[in-house]
């Protein structure tokens, strides 16, 4: 069975920073991309950055310099590091991964980030 487990998240001031972890396992199906998405109260949930399986990385224009997603291949565990944080950054941030030969997506429960002005 695949479970996604997040860890991190918190309050923080702005200005600060956090760091989120996501491990998914078994890696046996094999595990394409990851990533961090986040929802905000009221509005539609948002790709954060993402790791394909090959390396590469993408982020939300509005998380660029501020924010580094890191992947351990063998260990399947993204990093999110966050920091010059702001309040608009407050949501839940949900973890995915993109599993199997079809790259099914597998969610994380979410882990809450609220940044204080």
């Amino acid at each position: 069975q695949v479970q996604i487990r997040e860890s991190g998240g918190g309050l923080m001031q702005a200005g600060g920073s956090l760091r989120l972890s996501c491990a998914a396992s078994p890696d046996f199906y094999g595990i394409g991309n990851m990533g961090w998405y986040r929802q905000a109260p009221e509005k539609q949930r948002e790709l954060v950055a993402v790791v394909t399986s090959g390396g590469a990385t993408n982020y939300a224009d509005s998380v660029k310099g501020r924010f580094t997603i890191s992947r351990d291949f063998r260990e399947n565990i993204i990093t999110l590091e966050m920091s010059n944080l702001k309040p608009e950054d407050t949501a839940v941030y949900y973890c995915n991964a993109q599993i199997g030969r079809h790259g099914q997506e597998f969610w994380g429960r979410g882990t809450p980030v609220t940044v204080s002005a």
